[in-house]
C-alpha cells in the first residue's frame, strides 16, 4: 500500500520532466491599414524576405517580393537573419558540399586505384631490385675469390699443358737423337748408313 502512495506521488513529477521546445514558427499578418486593421493582405512566416518602405515604432509599411505592401507590427521585425534561415542554408551549403564531395571522391576514385596499383608495382620492383642487389654481392665476392686464386696460380700451368708438353719434348728430343746418331755414323763412315 505505501508502495502505492508512492508511485502515486511521483507521478507528477515525471509528468513535469518531460521535455518541451518553444517554436520558432512565427505567422505575421499584413494588413491594409496603418493600425493593423482592415482586410488581411498576406501572412508571412518566419523568414520570409520584405522591404521597409516606412516606419514607425509600432507598424512598418512594407513590400514583399511578389509586389504585395501592407502594415506589419514592427516589434516582430528583425533585421539579421533568423536561425531557421541560417540553419537552411548551412544545410543547403552542407548538402551542396557533400554532393561535390562525392563527385570529388568518384572522379578521384580511379587516379586513386592507378597509384595503389603503381604502389604495388613500386613495392615488387623494390624487392627485385634488392634480390639483385644481393646477387650482385654474391657474384662480387665470387669474383674475389676467383681474382684470389688465380693471382696465386697466375704463373702455373694446367698438368694437361704440363704433360702434352713433356710428351711433345720426348718425342721431339727422341727423333732430335735419332737424327743425330744418324748424321754422326754417316760421318764415320763416309756417308753411309751402317745399321
Amino acid at each position: 500500500m505505501r508502495l502505492f502512495i508512492g508511485v502515486l506521488t511521483l507521478l507528477p513529477l515525471l509528468a513535469a520532466a518531460e521535455t518541451a521546445y518553444v517554436t520558432d514558427n512565427l505567422r505575421l499578418n499584413m494588413y491594409e491599414n496603418a493600425d493593423l486593421s482592415g482586410a488581411r493582405v498576406d501572412t508571412l512566416v518566419s523568414g520570409q524576405e520584405f522591404e521597409i518602405l516606412s516606419r514607425n515604432a509600432q507598424t512598418a509599411f512594407v513590400e514583399l517580393a511578389n509586389g504585395k505592401q501592407g502594415y506589419v507590427s514592427a516589434a516582430y521585425m528583425v533585421t539579421e537573419k533568423p536561425a531557421r534561415l541560417i540553419v537552411a542554408e548551412l544545410r543547403a551549403e552542407n548538402d551542396r558540399l557533400s554532393q561535390s564531395l562525392e563527385q570529388l571522391r568518384q572522379s578521384y576514385a580511379e587516379p586513386a586505384a592507378l597509384i595503389d596499383s603503381l604502389q604495388q608495382e613500386t613495392a615488387h620492383l623494390r624487392s627485385t631490385v634488392d634480390a639483385n642487389a644481393e646477387r650482385m654481392a654474391e657474384l662480387e665476392d665470387e669474383n674475389k675469390s676467383y681474382s684470389s686464386r688465380s693471382a696465386r696460380h697466375q704463373y702455373s700451368l694446367p698438368y694437361t699443358w704440363v704433360g702434352g708438353a713433356m710428351i711433345i719434348c720426348l718425342i721431339a728430343g727422341f727423333l732430335s737423337g735419332l737424327w743425330w746418331v744418324d748424321s754422326q755414323s754417316r760421318k764415320r763412315h763416309g756417308g753411309i748408313r751402317v745399321y
